[in-house]
């Protein structure tokens, strides 16, 4: 009996036009350019200034330059599966959007909140839907609106994130390229390390709460950043074990883009070489569940039918994990 394997049949992308520099930066915080760039490898990012636009119209658009370079009718599409933790609602789902946005009237569509390991989650979820028979093309799509809830007084936090989408259709492989395996972890965060304090059931938005600062990103920097380098070194050498992958098999790491020093130990950890490893951040920064798609679309066109690709992730929660793809474009 044959295995059925989902392949990436076409990348998609959105970044908004508005780039916030680290010069900018300065003005409205105490940060200067150096420290920024020395500690996170980040120049500038891109910033959604239009007020009534929001994550479900970024991860539409990504979606329609994916479903255009694959020559795939929206009707076709069974699933749209959104990674991210800045939804246009709590609800509806903004999965449910985007469906409506780009014509997918046959397919069914949620959301999928693991922070930045939320595409590689989602790109497994959808897999298993074309894997088991039960779908034969599935959209995925990794968007965030980061703006929307960073505190620009706050150095620690607003110096990180930007706003973007990338988009993957998924198919039905007929060779033996596609994605071939993936590892997935779970160490629940109860300290909290890295949340928005309210907005949920637990905290519901009040005038306090907004008062208070409360509807904004908080991170403890130190606790994330060891743990995060840790997670995504570990999982990224646990994956290359478990398909008996060396340094020299692996063509691409395609990191999430949440800091410079923890991709170069990822890389480290794994052998890999610089050159084989995709770096975007310093041009976006932390789009959280866009960064991976943002990078398979930077680097498209420079991957070759039967690259092997180790996608790899670390996001609140604390979740973390890793994807070995085959590439078949």
């Amino acid at each position: 009996m044959s295995i059925k394997r989902a392949k990436i049949s076409a990348v998609g992308h959105y970044l908004p036009e508005y780039r916030l520099t680290n010069f900018e930066l300065e003005k409205m915080v105490d940060t200067n350019d150096e420290w920024i760039r020395t500690r996170t490898g980040i120049s500038e990012r891109r910033i959604l200034k239009d007020p009534d636009k929001a994550t479900a119209f970024m991860g539409a658009e990504a979606a329609k330059e994916a479903l255009e370079e694959a020559s795939v009718d929206p009707l076709e599409i069974d699933l749209v599966v959104l990674a991210t933790v800045t939804p246009d609602y709590l609800f509806p789902a903004t999965a449910c959007l985007v469906q409506e946005m780009i014509g997918a009237k046959n397919a069914f569509a949620f959301d999928l909140s693991a922070a930045c390991s939320g595409f590689l989650y989602a790109l497994s979820t959808g897999a298993s839907f074309i894997e088991a028979g039960n779908a034969k093309k599935v959209l995925v799509i990794g968007a965030d609106k980061m703006s929307s809830i960073l505190d620009y007084t706050d150095r620690n936090t607003c110096i990180l994130f930007g706003d973007g989408a990338g988009a993957v259709i998924l198919e039905e492989s007929d060779d033996d390229t596609g994605i071939i395996n993936s590892i997935h972890h779970t160490e629940g965060d109860t300290n909290c390390s890295l949340y928005q304090h309210a907005g949920g059931s637990l905290n519901p938005a009040t005038a306090e709460t907004v008062a208070a600062r409360q509807h904004y990103i908080t991170q403890d920097g130190r606790a994330v950043f060891k743990k995060a380098t840790m997670g995504m070194a570990d999982v990224s050498l646990e994956i290359m074990k478990k398909n008996n992958l060396t340094a020299d098999d692996v063509d691409w790491l395609v990191p999430h883009q949440a800091n410079l020093r923890i991709i170069e130990a990822t890389a480290n950890r794994m052998g890999v070489t610089s050159d084989k490893v995709m770096i975007n951040i310093n041009k976006y920064g932390n789009t959280t569940a866009g960064t991976i798609p943002l990078c398979l679309y930077d680097w498209k066109n420079k991957l070759n039918k039967g690259d092997n690709l180790v996608l790899a992730a670390f996001g609140g929660g604390f979740t973390w994990g890793a994807t070995y793809v085959k590439w078949s474009m």
